[in-house]
């Protein structure tokens, strides 16, 4: 099985985040952040990761330290749980509509961490959610998790589906790339011998 626990305590936050890259996409996550919890269940769901997430934080200030955190601590999870990324397919791609939106996500498994964010939010806030947090997660998540990530809005006009579409998005991209490829199993996906 390909799983991991990864535990991150800091002055400002208390993470722990179980995967199973093998799993069905169950999951209970449970930040302190509402609509953030939201979209891990999605990012869960649609990887088909079983996800469980444990995070508190400094709150009372905002919600950046725990997003951030998070986003550090499963990209960490991810890391351990590939291992040597022996057998993987290592790249996905995704369009994905909700609605009026529709994200675009390709990423590489590469070890090689790299962001490029092209989504602009019409709202600063989804409820009480800041919606520059979203970058904030998935800078966190591709440099900790060694991803190549490329998230473009092709179009939206809803802050809420345009954040749920990218952790979607993501979500399907990844599935795809932690497959094992039954063609080449047990191989390194990479001319190199390793990632």
């Amino acid at each position: 099985m390909r799983n991991a626990t990864i535990t991150r305590q800091t002055t400002e936050t208390d993470i722990t985040v179980t995967l199973n890259l093998d799993g069905s996409g169950q999951y209970d996550n449970q930040t302190g952040v509402g609509f953030f919890d939201h979209m891990l269940d999605q990012l869960a769901r649609h990887a088909l990761i079983d996800m469980n997430v444990r995070a508190t934080g400094d709150l009372h200030i905002d919600d950046h330290h725990t997003v951030e955190d998070v986003g550090i601590a499963i990209g960490q999870a991810l890391t351990a749980a590939m291992g040597d990324k022996r057998g993987i397919r290592r790249y996905g791609a995704c369009h994905l509509p909700m609605d009026d939106a529709q994200i675009r996500t390709a990423l590489d498994l590469s070890g090689r961490p790299f962001l490029i964010w092209n989504v602009e939010f019409p709202t600063e806030k989804i409820g009480s959610f800041d919606t520059e947090l979203v970058r904030e997660f998935f800078q966190a998540l591709s440099t900790h998790g060694g991803i190549t990530l490329h998230v473009d809005m092709l179009h939206g006009c809803n802050s809420h589906h345009i954040a749920e579409a990218a952790f979607k998005s993501t979500a399907r991209a990844l599935r795809d790339a932690l497959e094992i490829d039954p063609r080449k199993s047990g191989a390194i996906p990479s001319t190199k011998g390793m990632l």
